[in-house]
């Protein structure tokens, strides 16, 4: 098989790396001129460090960031409403670790590289469009930095891990929309010094009416002892027009939801003011569809299933995505019976996790006490709501994303 995979993000270079690990070819072309280290923060939770440990990786990306201790959910006055150890400290064979996202997409770029060669990633290479036969599909790709049409390129099996806005997607399905529902996101990362244990994830507020996700992603900045903390602040905000991708973030449009939030464990506005770069995204998913496969073309990732980034579970998703489908197509035989029978393994659990995300993401439960108390400072959490049924609300969205701990067994 020539297999040709669109994208070479997180999902599209984890797919070349298991095909090749498994003896099948692959080219992959990614849309960027250049491969550059961007973003901000992303979180791989135990099920995605297993999938790396497969391919090699886990080690050189636990070293590249921080290994998560444990995960703390506090209510917008600052008070501590739960906190739960995470990954190795919570008994997983996997940690659970905050990176720089292009530290984790440099790292699968180098490897596939030295792993495929260089003449199997090819970037600048835009795609447009596809048609196909019973036997080959033919790709149409235009340079991203000049615009100029790229000689087709034709191969037995086509991957698309191009993303949110995939344009193979589109031409399966034509006038489809972003959900959006007036969740604007902002992000951004600080150099500070570590808050808590210094490796803590921490998620505070509600949606309703802010909430923040902060934790470090670098340690021990420039040898004097800061960290990069990453953090993300969103708030519902309805009837506000949707924010862009392509533009930074303004403090002044989100800042003023924060203004009160100074805590004795971190001072949160002072946080956002600091931080070397604000990006703006908006919070959308799409309604989960049943069918990714279209004859040898299938989706991967968010092409196939984008969610809500509120359980840390996008870039996890997509790794399991490439798995899977790299077992699949190694079986041998048909290689549309592989794209089909890797659409059934995963389209139920990924359509799982995005309705979870929608309703009821690991910060529902800040949600739930807020609910329950008021918006307004609490003495005694346990008159509202105990421990244990904290610590079952977890429990449940670990178990629909499939990082409860008895499922995340050694590969």
């Amino acid at each position: 098989m020539d297999i040709a995979v669109v994208g070479g993000g997180i999902g599209g270079l984890t797919l070349a790396l298991a095909l090749h690990q498994r003896g099948i070819p692959c080219r992959v072309y990614e849309s960027a001129p250049e491969v550059r280290q961007l973003g901000v923060g992303i979180t791989l939770l135990p099920h995605a460090m297993r999938e790396m440990a497969a391919l090699g990786l886990a080690e050189t990306l636990t070293r590249r960031g921080i290994e998560n201790r444990e995960s703390c959910f506090f209510n917008r006055f600052g008070q501590l409403i739960y906190t739960e150890a995470r990954g190795r400290f919570a008994g997983y064979p996997y940690p659970e670790v905050g990176l720089h996202r292009g530290r984790v997409h440099l790292t699968l770029w180098d490897a596939a590289v030295s792993r495929l060669g260089p003449e199997r990633l090819l970037t600048d290479h835009q795609c447009v469009g596809l048609e196909q036969t019973e036997q080959r599909v033919r790709l149409h790709f235009r340079s991203s930095r000049t615009g100029a049409a790229r000689e087709p390129v034709g191969a037995d099996v086509v991957v698309a891990c191009d993303g949110v806005n995939s344009a193979v997607r589109r031409q399966f399905y034509p006038g489809e929309e972003l959900r959006f529902v007036g969740i604007n996101t902002w992000r951004g990362v600080t150099r500070a010094k570590p808050f808590l244990t210094g490796r803590s994830y921490v998620r505070a507020g509600s949606m309703e009416r802010g909430n923040i996700v902060i934790y470090p992603i670098v340690d021990d900045l420039n040898g004097d002892g800061r960290q990069l903390i990453n953090w993300t602040a969103q708030v519902t905000q309805p009837g506000y027009d949707r924010n862009d991708w392509n533009k930074p973030g303004r403090l002044e449009d989100f800042i003023h939801i924060y203004a009160s939030w100074r805590f004795d464990w971190l001072d949160v506005p002072d946080l956002i003011r600091r931080s070397d770069v604000i990006f703006e995204y908006p919070m959308v998913d799409r309604d989960p569809v049943d069918r990714w496969t279209f004859g040898r073309v299938t989706l991967l990732g968010d092409a196939a299933h984008p969610m809500y980034p509120r359980g840390s579970n996008g870039a996890a998703q997509a790794i399991i995505d490439a798995r899977v489908l790299a077992d699949r197509l190694a079986e041998g035989g048909d290689p549309r019976a592989a794209l089909r029978a890797y659409e059934t393994a995963r389209a139920g659990p990924t359509a799982r996790v995005v309705r979870a995300n929608r309703a009821h993401p690991p910060d529902y439960l800040i949600g739930r006490v807020e609910e329950l108390v008021g918006d307004r400072p609490f003495d005694d959490l346990d008159r509202y709501i105990t421990q244990a049924e904290l610590r079952r609300l977890s429990d449940d969205y670990k178990r629909v994303a499939g990082f409860a701990l008895e499922d995340v067994a050694p590969s």
